[in-house]
């Protein structure tokens, strides 16, 4: 059943979460994001060039909104991951399903249905409950940044359901999503006061990062081109119960239970915005 290949990019996004948080300890979320996108790029570029595959697009517009979005949400993201217990930074990050339910209701029919507002009111519970303990602990921060990279997901999904509906590969995507990523990462790098030196086992993460998030987006694009989108959306969220054993295996961060509430909820309404989609007219 190809819809099982999201188990194993779930996991694989996981474990980018982790070499992430791992490298933030000496590296800015900017500069992780720079190796990210340009690691993926070299390895994307490879497999084309071996496959035949052609580089130009005529969808240059559609692929820099896609890429800019994405690349500032993935940003934001691990800016999250590095201020946050991992699994409240991953379970923020899925928020995304929840915008982007309330933009297509809005923009199909001017309304929310009633399970869709039911959806979003959970949500929005969900959220507050996991943000309530860490607005305590001085870490508001991260809780934004862990929304805005949702909230920025949002546009970059549509952007990627626009280029498939173009035609544009899979491949191709993933490659201008990669080098927007290098170049706006290392953009804000250098404004942020320029590049560090690695140390060998930094190296290391970063070359984690970079593999495991290409495998990850790979095995994910499988799944939604062979298997059945609901099945694959809903299996999407086992990324949080994955960055959740690796919290407390390697940080023993364990959850309390209003987190654990809130993180329920949050998944809760996000299966729920999936079972309820709005009238399809974007």
């Amino acid at each position: 059943m190809k819809s099982l290949w999201m188990l194993l990019a779930s996991l694989l996004f996981a474990s980018m979460g982790v070499c992430v948080k791992l490298a933030s300890d000496v590296l800015p979320a900017s500069e992780i994001a720079f190796y990210r996108g340009f690691i993926s790029l070299l390895l994307v570029a490879g497999v084309m060039r071996l496959r035949g595959g052609r580089f130009r697009t005529p969808h240059v517009a559609t692929h820099l909104k896609r890429g800019v979005s994405g690349a500032i949400a993935l940003i934001l993201y691990f800016q999250a991951i590095a201020l946050l217990p991992l699994p409240t930074a991953v379970t923020l990050n899925y928020t995304s399903p929840l915008f982007m339910a309330a933009w297509l209701g809005f923009t199909a029919n001017g309304e929310l249905s009633r399970p869709l507002a039911f959806a979003l009111a959970l949500g929005f519970a969900g959220v507050l409950l996991v943000l309530q303990p860490t607005l305590g602990s001085e870490q508001w921060a991260g809780g934004l940044f862990g929304l805005g990279s949702g909230l920025l997901a949002t546009v970059a999904y549509l952007s990627v359901r626009d280029l498939g509906r173009l035609g544009e590969p899979e491949w191709r995507t993933v490659f201008y999503f990669s080098l927007c990523s290098a170049v706006f990462g290392g953009a804000w790098a250098l404004a942020d006061g320029g590049f560090h030196v690695p140390a060998p086992r930094t190296w290391a993460l970063l070359a984690g990062v970079g593999v495991f998030g290409t495998a990850a987006q790979l095995c994910m694009t499988a799944a939604y081109t062979g298997g059945r989108t609901l099945v694959v959306a809903s299996l999407a969220y086992t990324t949080v119960a994955f960055s959740t054993f690796y919290g407390v295996l390697l940080w023993n961060d364990v959850p309390s239970a209003v987190v654990w509430t809130g993180m329920i909820l949050i998944v809760a309404s996000g299966l729920l915005a999936l079972l309820n989609p709005p009238p399809a007219k974007l």
